[in-house]
């Protein structure tokens, strides 16, 4: 199908996968995303670390047609070639990666775009750049210390997070550390979703804790 003819899938940031390293997904790629969406997955990110470029795009390929008879939408990460190539239903870009404009150019009007910033410099960079009005939404963290990147950016902390959200007209989604048991504290701030990585990728029961990490309510608020 060519692109621009394939419907792009709406996103849903409740619950947002984003998929590891094979060593880390002892049950493979495609079986964890099945087990996650059984348990509430709304949206999942490919980030792919493969030296291979090939392996890359047959696993994302793979991925994509899978999701896509779902209804579920794959994002790639930093990788604006790899998400065309695979006519994935958008992109992720950190502070390191292709600026937002040139991003948004290269994926067209209609694919999703998302941002990662971590303090409110990145915050109101983007805002004095015009780079608010080209993404979908603002991912925001390390919420807590993370072991899934190499040299991850200070944490942002609970109440860092919520000043973010507050001072942020697009939707946010939360990630870094975020386990069931802090999720309900991370959703308290105001976000529209959480993105998790080891917490769905190495639990022992994927669907089990996916289920977890979507039905986690606030905590209550309690006065006096």
């Amino acid at each position: 199908m060519r692109d621009g003819a394939r419907p792009i899938a709406p996103l849903d940031l409740t619950l947002y996968y984003v998929t590891a390293a094979a060593e880390r997904t002892p049950r493979g790629l495609l079986k964890t995303v099945e087990d996650a969406l059984a348990g509430g997955v709304t949206l999942v990110q490919y980030r792919g670390a493969h030296a291979c470029r090939r392996i890359a795009f047959d696993e994302a390929l793979a991925l994509r047609r899978f999701l896509a008879r779902r209804g579920i939408p794959l994002l790639v990460n930093d990788h604006i070639d790899l998400a065309l190539a695979i006519e994935a239903d958008g992109a992720h870009i950190g502070q390191n990666d292709l600026p937002v404009a040139v991003a948004r150019k290269l994926l067209g009007p209609r694919r999703h775009l998302g941002l990662t910033i971590n303090n409110t410099a990145h915050l109101e960079q983007a805002r004095a750049g015009g780079e608010l009005a080209l993404v979908d939404y603002l991912g925001i963290g390390p919420v807590f210390p993370t072991q899934t990147k190499a040299n991850p950016a200070p944490t942002v902390g609970l109440n860092r997070l919520r000043e973010l959200v507050g001072k942020s007209p697009l939707p946010v989604v939360a990630i870094g550390g975020i386990t069931d048991a802090t999720a309900a504290s991370v959703r308290a701030t105001g976000v529209s979703g959480i993105a998790v990585v080891s917490a769905i990728s190495a639990a022992p029961d994927v669907t089990a804790a996916a289920r977890a990490l979507r039905a986690t309510p606030p905590p209550p608020v309690t006065t006096g």
